[in-house]
């Protein structure tokens, strides 16, 4: 009795939701199959959810998206959200922004833009909502508020990074790695820190 053959496909399928960068490289021979499987994930998730996917994408089976009425995610052309993210609307993506894995969103009631080409490295967290914090309550018992966040074109996030409530991100700017950012950042500004501070500028590299 012959041994089975390995599951090439199904190891491609689970590199390609980890790094699906390399979705957009495929040769015809892989996409003939890579591509009917994206096409179905997708069919599905806006069926289920309001979301809005534009041409050529790539959305990992392990990312979660959930979208109501009113709470939107929008996603452009050529957009890649990798394995285990988590998105809640409304959320609304440029072309070509790329999410790695383990990232968190949640739009609260206002929203998170992010402009075209945006890079955000892995488990970078976003969240455009914040808890009451006044002393008589228990915090689980207050009301949240929303005032939303802007990231804006060709803008780097790096790993762990994390981005509070009413903050925008100027174009063209550079988040470091771990950096919490509590305060707008200016246009081709690099940023670094807890909390973040702009050390430097893009053009002068």
């Amino acid at each position: 009795m012959s041994a089975s053959l390995p599951d090439y496909q199904s190891q491609h399928k689970k590199r390609l939701s980890w790094m699906p960068w390399l979705y957009f490289s495929l040769k015809e021979k892989h996409l003939a199959w890579a591509k009917p499987w994206q096409d179905e994930i997708q069919a599905t998730l806006c069926a289920l959810e309001t979301v809005q996917i534009g041409e050529q994408c790539f959305i990992a089976p392990e990312a979660q998206l959930f979208a109501e009425p009113n709470r939107d995610i929008k996603i452009g052309n050529r957009c890649m959200i990798a394995a285990d993210c988590f998105l809640h609307g409304p959320i609304t993506l440029g072309n070509e922004v790329a999410i790695n894995h383990g990232c968190s969103l949640d739009g609260g009631r206002v929203g998170i833009q992010i402009g075209d080409q945006t890079r955000i490295a892995n488990h970078v967290t976003i969240y455009a909502f914040n808890h009451g914090m006044v002393p008589d309550t228990p915090i689980y018992q207050q009301s949240s508020y929303s005032k939303g966040i802007v990231i804006g074109k060709d803008v780097w996030i790096g790993a762990q990074a994390g981005i509070v409530d009413g903050v925008t991100i100027g174009d063209h700017a550079v988040v470091g790695m771990g950096c919490i950012v509590t305060k707008d950042i200016p246009d081709w500004a690099i940023v670094a820190g807890n909390p973040a501070k702009v050390i430097g500028d893009r053009r002068d590299k």
